[in-house]
């Protein structure tokens, strides 16, 4: 099992970490400072899915924003436009689910 390291990007960094890779799956970890944002893109062949584990995560979804709180979860659909912001004063972390891999 792989815990998530401790990092609190800076204001406007946004820092990322593979957790798990293989033929099925791709799990990747987003760190964002405050002010920090993913930009927006899509996978047209994969379903993505936001698990929101610390603050409060601005998430993107077809021109669409909401504010979702930790522990939340946001599901994409394949080719969905999707990207995520922090708006808020603190460092925030999710992880983004991808499959199957493009």
């Amino acid at each position: 099992m792989n815990q998530l390291p401790d990092i609190h990007p800076d204001a406007g960094e946004l820092q990322t970490e593979e957790l798990v890779v293989d033929d099925a799956v791709l799990v990747k970890a987003f760190y964002l400072g405050p002010g920090a944002e993913l930009d927006s893109h899509d996978h047209p062949d994969s379903v993505n899915v936001f698990h929101v584990l610390r603050g409060t995560v601005t998430v993107i979804q077809d021109g669409e924003e909401e504010a979702i709180e930790a522990p939340g979860v946001i599901h994409h659909e394949r080719g969905v436009e999707h990207g995520a912001r922090n708006d808020t004063d603190e460092g925030v972390v999710f992880t983004a689910s991808l499959c199957p891999l493009p």
